[in-house]
């Protein structure tokens, strides 16, 4: 018995192990694509400023430390070893840090809170477009050190061409070629850390880099030059973000060991290898990582970075269609419409109209900078942007939910906290060399975002105002012997105590209610998911008439037949879908200068209600059992 319990065993644990290195590997294609491009051009750039009166060691090894001890700062310490710690339910991102903020605070959250969230939101979809713009630019240029003969001109054409093709195969979903990314990422990473290494075993002392003290040095030698420097460093670690925002899909472990054992060792050697072949080189400042690979290789090593680029692109496209679809289930966008491009991966989703505006943006970008030195200088502060909310949101949660003291809060939080505002300022140095792009892409989608909540709000005041209560409505119909017709009816509302605008249409229009009546309410919860055994509560209120309030996580979709299938099967109530009626009201809203926001903002809640999909849809609600009733309301 023994004897055939230790196979068994074996077996689990080979089961065990393989789905670990799966994940590991999964990880590197989805979490560290963006990151791991960057030194397709972080060190060029960061190099860039100091190239006018020839580069000394000295320097090199300077900006060199500077790289290394970012990403040992802000991904290793910072992202790795703390934020990944700071889970909502498994899950992680901006949106789900807000969300276990939320729970910190008894009552209303304040409005603070929610102005993080809301920016760091925006500043992401600004981080969106830039991402597959620099990275493919930047792939597609190493043609030039592959084919000295290549013409220029095709550099634009080639780059865009991918990016046209990127962005329309999106609506196919990505679930046939998602499992060659982990596979293509590792391959990069390991390319990516052996051309360093002859260039590193030839000078062994570019490995001092990793003493800090070159870079302090550096710093203060170098003056108002060491801030513009400090800037292009910071593109070393774009896609930080992606380690805390994927969380859900792959767990901290994996990441954690993706970070240490593969991603982190083989970007220091490249990093370290491209200082070494610029110490030997100055001229090879204008593009050292491809010219660290021998000849025969740097072809082959284009075809692989485009590859790379592609897939650091198709990450955070995805990161963003995740990040609407939370920003719609909490209340920060209209109902944007979302499909699910997969039947068994849930975070499989493509969102259209996001989609196709960071495609024009992408493009827009491409033909606006030309290159992708041009482009490195807009990079950076929607990143920077970002991750600063991050760490005000982390500081929140570990002072009101993990109970730290106000003491051990500052002294964790301080430092990261003026790090991230120093490279900020670095950023923001680059403001009208094109760094305004992404801020003023964010600060849009910021507007548009507060001016949604505000509407929302005023529009959920004027209908509590105006409606009547649920019971008393109830107990009219029961006084006054309304009649009755055969069938189930539900009522779709927003406040679960007042009777639902659809029910008192049906009552003034047709006189008549059904023999079974159910008034649902849908409440997106400040989790990513709900247990499906705390999905519903069922409130009977009279003979014929049941109250139901139903509640989805922020990264669910809020399917209400199918909850409601799920309670008929659990024998809480007694519903047949293709028997039963769902009414909804349908608005229509009109700007008002009389009332709470000016008339400009009241034009643009009119006009993101008109792109928002129809309530028929975003509940999953059957087609032909919807039955809409029109509403006027003015804001």
């Amino acid at each position: 018995m023994q004897d055939r319990q230790q196979p068994n065993d074996a077996a689990a644990h080979r089961s065990s192990a393989a789905r670990g290195s799966a994940l590991v590997i999964g990880s590197l294609g989805v979490v560290f694509g963006d990151v791991g491009t960057s030194p397709l051009y972080a060190l060029r750039e960061a190099l860039h400023p100091l190239r006018s009166d020839g580069l000394e060691r000295a320097e090199v090894l300077g900006v060199v430390s500077l790289t290394l001890w970012t990403l040992l700062v802000l991904v290793t310490i910072k992202y790795v070893f703390f934020i990944m710690r700071l889970a909502n339910k498994g899950e992680g991102g901006i949106l789900a840090l807000l969300g276990l903020a939320q729970r910190g605070w008894r009552g209303p959250t304040p409005g603070l809170l929610i102005f993080a969230g809301v920016i760091g939101a925006a500043l992401f979809y600004g981080d969106a477009i830039l991402t597959p713009a620099i990275s493919i630019l930047s792939a597609v240029e190493g043609l030039k050190v592959a084919a000295p003969g290549f013409d220029e001109v095709w550099v634009m054409p080639i780059s865009l061409a991918i990016i046209v093709g990127l962005f329309a195969v999106q609506s196919r979903g990505t679930g046939p070629l998602a499992r060659w990314f982990g596979p293509v990422m590792l391959a990069w990473f390991v390319a990516i850390g052996a051309i360093a290494v002859p260039h590193i075993a030839r000078d062994p002392a570019i490995l001092n880099a990793f003493n800090p003290v070159y870079g302090v040095q550096f710093m203060a030698a170098h003056g108002w030059t060491s801030f513009m420097v400090l800037g292009s460093v910071f593109l070393c670690v774009t896609g930080a973000e992606a380690l805390y925002a994927d969380l859900g899909h792959f767990g901290r472990k994996p990441i954690t060991v993706a970070w240490m054992w593969i991603a982190f060792p083989t970007l220091a050697l490249n990093y370290l290898g491209q200082g070494a072949l610029v110490v030997a080189d100055a001229e090879a400042a204008d593009s050292p990582f491809f010219l660290m690979a021998p000849q025969w290789f740097v072809l082959p090593l284009v075809a692989l970075a485009t590859a790379a680029t592609v897939i650091a692109s198709q990450a955070i496209i995805t990161g963003a269609f995740s990040l609407t679809q939370q920003a719609v289930q909490l209340g920060l966008l209209p109902r944007l419409e979302i499909r699910h491009t997969s039947p068994d991966q849930r975070g499989q989703i493509f969102a259209p109209a996001v989609n196709t505006l960071i495609a024009v943006g992408v493009v827009l970008l491409v033909l606006g900078f030309q290159t992708s030195s041009a482009l490195a200088s807009a990079f950076g502060l929607a990143v920077t942007g970002t991750m600063l909310m991050t760490s005000f949101l982390a500081f929140v949660v570990v002072r009101r939910l993990w109970r730290w003291s106000l003491w051990t809060a500052l002294l964790v939080m301080t430092p990261m906290i003026a790090l991230e505002i120093v490279f900020l300022a670095a950023n923001a140095a680059k403001l009208l060399h094109g760094a305004w792009f992404p801020l003023a892409f964010g600060a849009v989608l910021c507007l548009l975002m507060m001016t949604w909540m505000r509407g929302t709000a005023i529009l959920a005041a004027q209908a509590r105002a105006n409606q009547r209560s649920l019971t008393e409505v109830i107990e009219e119909i029961a006084r006054s012997g309304t009649p009755t017709t055969p069938g189930v009816a539900v009522f779709l509302t927003n406040d679960p105590e007042t009777a639902p605008g659809g029910l008192l249409a049906n009552l003034k229009h047709n006189r008549v209610v059904h023999e079974q009546n159910f008034v649902v309410s849908v409440h997106i919860d400040d989790a990513p998911t709900v247990d499906v055994n705390e999905r519903a509560v069922v409130d009977a209120l009279a003979p014929g008439w049941t109250r139901i309030a139903l509640r989805f996580g922020f990264m669910e979709t809020p399917n209400v037949p199918a909850a409601l299938a799920m309670l008929r099967k659990s024998n809480r109530i007694d519903f047949a879908v293709m028997q039963t009626s769902f009414f909804l009201a349908r608005r229509t809203i009109l700007p008002s200068p009389e009332r709470g926001m000016p008339l400009w903002r009241d034009n643009i809640y009119v006009a993101l209600t008109r792109v928002a999909t129809n309530a028929v849809d975003y509940f999953c609600i059957p087609r032909e059992r919807s039955i809409e009733i029109g509403e006027k309301l003015s804001l």
